[in-house]
């Protein structure tokens, strides 16, 4: 985007969007964590910080959700079993399907069907917003200017 290949982006929240313009659209993604079928974690229908405290635990390495999971979790992310950190989440799960491990994550990013993995989802509730993204002052084709304008009239009719 900003060497002007791309009008807009998809971006999912805690992201610094600072340097463009943005939409908040009306959907958003649930965190959860995405472990082997057979972990003891598995049949659970939600997992709560208490529930994760004696398990190895997988984290993004970006520190903007770092910093939301420790708020999820109540404390520092330090008094857990951080295991390791990962950029993509694709990595993360061959991990997690060979091990003991728990990656934190967004629902739906892998395919959990017929995989051996289990996506479960956090309690209390964690969810990140999706936004539409430009570039600041961005000069769009006609085509663009009327994405944009669906887009905006859409999201006030999903938020009125």
């Amino acid at each position: 985007m900003d060497m002007g290949l791309l009008d807009f982006g998809l971006v999912i929240d805690p992201v610094e969007k600072q340097k463009y313009e943005y939409l908040p659209l009306p959907i958003s993604d649930r965190w959860g964590i995405l472990i082997n079928e057979n972990h003891a974690l598995a049949s659970k229908a939600f997992v709560t910080p208490k529930d994760l405290t004696d398990h190895a635990l997988l984290i993004s390495n970006q520190t903007l959700v770092n910093n939301q999971l420790s708020e999820w979790l109540g404390e520092n992310l330090s008094h857990f079993k951080i295991a390791g950190s990962y950029n993509l989440l694709y990595n993360a799960s061959l991990l997690v399907k060979e091990g003991n491990i728990v990656a934190f994550c967004i629902d739906g990013i892998i395919n959990t069907k017929d995989s051996g993995l289990v996506f479960v989802p956090l309690k209390p509730a964690l969810t990140a917003r999706i936004n539409i993204i430009w570039k600041k002052k961005q000069i769009f084709s006609n085509a663009g200017t009327l994405l944009l304008e669906k887009l905006a009239s859409h999201t006030k009719t999903k938020s009125s």
